[in-house]
């Protein structure tokens, strides 16, 4: 059985730094594509980052690419998303997933995920 959990958001300030954890329950870390995803208020699921492989690969949305980091630990079971220089376009509640595709109108769909995270930028 798959499980997810998410932990770390919170309200910060224009230009601040976050760091979200998911521990998980259920997956293959070394093989399995594991993925964090957000969802802004009256939107669509987004997805914002990949990890994959034993060599931890990693791959962003454009519009985090440079200020997130995606990471795990495979002895602690859980994935983690550093996030710097957040902006108010940044708030949504952020949720670590598997089995993660797009659906004939191109929305978003994932199999697994957690409860998510909220994380709020606002001054």
């Amino acid at each position: 059985e798959v499980r997810l959990v998410e932990s770390g958001g919170g309200l910060v300030q224009p230009g601040g730094s976050l760091t979200l954890s998911c521990v998980a329950s259920g997956v293959t870390f070394s093989s399995d594509v594991m993925n964090w995803v957000r969802q802004a208020p009256g939107k669509g699921l987004e997805w914002v980052s990949s990890i994959i492989g034993s060599d931890r690969r990693t791959s962003y949305a454009r519009s985090v690419e440079g200020r997130f980091t995606h990471s795990r630990d495979g002895v602690k079971n859980t994935m983690y998303l550093q996030m710097h220089d957040l902006n108010p376009e940044d708030t949504a509640v952020y949720y670590c997933a598997k089995e993660c595709t797009y659906d004939s109108d191109y929305a978003l769909r994932c199999t697994y995920r957690g409860q998510g995270t909220q994380v709020t930028v606002s001054s």
